[in-house]
């Protein structure tokens, strides 16, 4: 019986660590991951073409990409779990806008708007250790 309590304890504790920012049930609010990084651009997925990784819904505008983030995920998803690389390097979590996006050393970042994507690229060589500092105790909230 307590190894089933540890077990569960465990296995909750590993999904709220790698939980996405969702919006209507939908990681990056529906768009494709992939595309960033194939397309450089914000692309809308299909909502036939999706994947449930990490307690979230990913959707993909082509199975070519679905295929690409089934294999190798991480290589995908945004950094600091979708939320805003700019307010987790303040020690904050904020929702983002799939419009406002970076890649930096081969990895995404989003940014609540295009706003706050000017304050973060200027000064990201920064940033980024700033976030990944405060990120393990943000990602328990």
């Amino acid at each position: 019986m307590l190894m089933l309590i540890a077990l569960l304890l465990i296995g909750s504790w590993a999904i709220g660590q790698h939980r996405y920012f969702e919006k209507d049930s939908l990681a990056i609010r529906g768009y494709d991951p992939v595309a960033y990084f194939t397309e450089s651009k914000a692309v809308k997925g299909d909502p036939h073409l999706f994947y449930n990784w990490q307690g979230s819904k990913w959707l993909f505008a082509t199975d070519a990409h679905r295929q690409a983030f089934i294999k190798t995920p991480e290589a995908f998803a945004p950094q600091f779990g979708g939320y805003c690389a700019y307010g987790v390097s303040e020690n904050h979590l904020s929702p983002t806008d799939p419009q406002a996006w970076t890649i930096v050393n081969g990895k995404l970042y989003l940014n609540y708007s295009p706003k706050v994507k000017s304050l973060w690229l200027p000064d990201t060589a920064s940033r980024i250790p700033s976030a990944q500092q405060f990120w393990p105790n943000l990602q328990h909230k």
